[in-house]
C-alpha cells in the first residue's frame, strides 16, 4: 500500500511542477526585478572618513576679522578673536568634503572656553594627503590666556553632502 502511494506521488510530480511552474517563475522574476530596482535607485551610503589633525596652534585674528567679535552665545560681551591652525591628514585617495572639526579648548585655569560645545567648525574640502586648515573662534575676553587646545579631530564624507 505504501509503495503504491509513493509511486502515484512520483508519477504525479511532473504534473504538479508543471502546473505551478508559471507561479514560481513569476515569483522569481518579481524578486529579481525588485533587487535590480534597489541597486539602481537607492543611493549608496557614504561612510564618514576620519581626518587626523596635527600641529594645532592658535594666533590672534587680524584686526579686520577681530572687529565686532562676540561670544559664541551671540551676546555682545567682549570677546577675543583667534585663528586655530593646523594640518589635516586625509589618508584616503578621495577628497573629503564637509569635514566637521571637533576639539576641546581650555583657558589657562583649565576651564572650558566653549561650554558644552565640541564641534568647533568645518573644513569645506580636504584633498588626499596633508593640507593646512584654519578655524576662527571667539573666546570671552575675561578668560585667561594661554589657551589649551586638546583632542582635536575631524571627519567628513567622500562625496558632497546635499543640503
Amino acid at each position: 500500500m505504501e509503495k503504491q502511494k509513493t509511486r502515484t506521488f512520483l508519477l504525479n510530480l511532473p504534473t504538479f511542477v508543471m502546473q505551478n511552474y508559471s507561479k514560481l517563475t513569476q515569483i522569481i522574476l518579481t524578486c529579481c526585478f525588485i533587487l535590480l530596482i534597489s541597486w539602481v535607485f537607492i543611493p549608496t551610503a557614504e561612510a564618514l572618513t576620519q581626518i587626523k589633525l596635527s600641529d594645532i596652534s592658535y594666533k590672534d585674528c587680524p584686526p579686520e576679522l577681530a572687529k565686532g567679535a562676540v561670544t559664541s552665545g551671540g551676546s555682545a560681551a567682549a570677546a577675543n578673536c583667534f585663528i586655530v591652525t593646523g594640518k589635516a591628514e586625509n589618508g584616503t585617495y578621495k577628497t573629503v568634503y564637509d569635514a566637521d572639526i571637533y576639539g576641546r579648548i581650555y583657558d589657562a585655569n583649565n576651564d572650558p572656553v566653549l561650554q558644552n560645545r565640541t564641534r568647533l567648525g568645518s573644513i569645506a574640502e580636504v584633498p588626499p594627503g596633508t593640507s593646512d586648515f584654519e578655524l576662527r573662534i571667539s573666546v570671552p575676553a575675561n578668560q585667561p590666556l594661554p589657551l589649551q587646545l586638546k583632542q582635536f579631530k575631524a571627519s567628513g564624507f567622500s562625496s558632497q553632502v546635499r543640503r
